[in-house]
């Protein structure tokens, strides 16, 4: 009887159940206009802070007038991160931190967040350069053109190998000749999963550079199945390692207990259960940010949260990163969230082997519900939505 139960519950969670794959077209609707909104908000001048803190809000707002007549929870699957030239990603600062980074003219920017709608979650990562102040977006050349080209032409590449029956080896492989036609890393630790209710990291995994100590095991791809595509790349080694920035980003360990002993610690789990449930969250979000900071101490040493670290390359390396929700259908796979990038833009002498090139000219299922005007490399959104006043203020 409770195979029955659970086999039926998964039934009701597929891509086939139509009110479920509404609720995740209308999440990815919502972070193709938030991605939208910070390609045009995030200028020169601007900080880190101030673009995560943006991308946050502008979540918020969105979800707040989604499906306004049943109770259900909605909200961030991932907090708005934004990491420049070599930092690799998670970096989402606080207001108490000291040096936060401010955009200037040519930086690499990769912001990175998530959405959800009653538990099911959509995720995207773009990269742009950043234009100067006032003037338009200029022609990207050199080791930042390759990156960019390479880390998207792989991403788009890895939509295609997302079909029924097909093995996810073949995403793997096919992010390896990518990295070796444009000259670049694939970076360690990056891993792909299957999302599922309340569930952004499911056990169906792809990695993107296998290592002798690093595989996962092989699957083949569902139809019904929801999949990130996730690519990173660094004109460096592509192993990253944490510096001096402090970790912000973490997740419940749904599995651990533990009677914490501090009253913060207590109002900071509470916190967590009541708002993010299940997914990541950044402590910039809440309210009183230095109760935030002590009570994840315990939390963290009691192994009730798992923590997302800041990661890094070496100085003056690049580092550009493309994530994507793909949906499966029984007619292929709908690429659901992602900005494009303008080829044009960039200059770069490399090209990907005619296998991917046959790869990258399948055709996949379109997604009407998403015809936005999409970012390009630089950081000039078509229309993007205004910043609120509440920009102007910190929590």
């Amino acid at each position: 009887m409770a195979d029955m139960e659970v086999e039926e519950q998964e039934v009701v969670e597929n891509l086939m159940n139509q009110e479920v794959s509404t609720k995740f077209q209308t999440a990815a609707e919502i972070v193709n206009k938030t991605l939208t909104g910070l390609l045009g908000y995030a200028d020169e001048g601007k900080t880190a802070l101030e673009i995560c803190k943006f991308g946050d809000l502008l979540i918020t707002q969105q979800c707040s007038m989604v499906f306004k007549a049943k109770k259900i929870e909605k909200g961030i699957a991932f907090p708005t991160c934004v990491s420049v030239n070599e930092c690799v990603c998670h970096y989402s600062p606080l207001q108490s931190d000291g040096a936060i980074p401010v955009l200037k003219a040519g930086d690499v920017v990769k912001v990175d967040l998530g959405v959800h709608i009653d538990g099911f979650p959509v995720v995207v990562a773009h990269t742009f350069v950043v234009a100067p102040k006032g003037g338009s977006p200029s022609a990207i050349d050199g080791k930042k053109a390759d990156v960019i080209a390479a880390a998207y032409t792989a991403a788009e590449a890895a939509v295609k190998c997302i079909r029924d029956g097909e093995p996810n080896d073949k995403i793997t492989e096919t992010i390896k000749m990518v990295s070796e036609d444009f000259g670049v890393k694939p970076v360690q630790g990056v891993l792909m999963h299957q999302m599922k209710r309340f569930v952004i990291d499911g056990n169906d995994v792809v990695i993107g550079r296998e290592e002798l100590d690093q595989k996962v095991e092989s699957f083949n791809f569902e139809k019904g199945g929801v999949y990130t595509v996730d690519v990173v790349m660094s004109t460096g080694e592509g192993k990253p390692i944490q510096k001096e920035a402090r970790t912000t980003v973490f997740k419940r360990a749904a599995d651990q207990k533990y009677m914490l002993k501090m009253k913060a610690s207590r109002q900071v789990m509470s916190t967590i259960d009541k708002e993010y449930t299940t997914f990541p969250f950044g402590i910039g979000s809440f309210k009183d940010e230095k109760t935030a900071r002590m009570g994840v101490v315990e939390c963290i040493k009691h192994d009730l949260l798992h923590p997302y670290p800041v990661l890094f390359e070496k100085p003056g390396e690049i580092v550009a990163h493309f994530k994507y929700t793909v949906l499966l259908f029984g007619s292929g796979p709908s690429k659901v969230t992602g900005a494009a990038v303008d080829p044009s833009q960039l200059q770069t002498e490399k090209k990907p082997r005619e296998e991917v090139q046959a790869l990258l000219a399948l055709e996949v299922k379109k997604n009407k519900k998403n015809k936005k005007k999409s970012g390009a490399a630089s950081a000039n959104a078509a229309n993007p939505p205004a910043a609120p006043d509440a920009m102007e203020t910190s929590d």
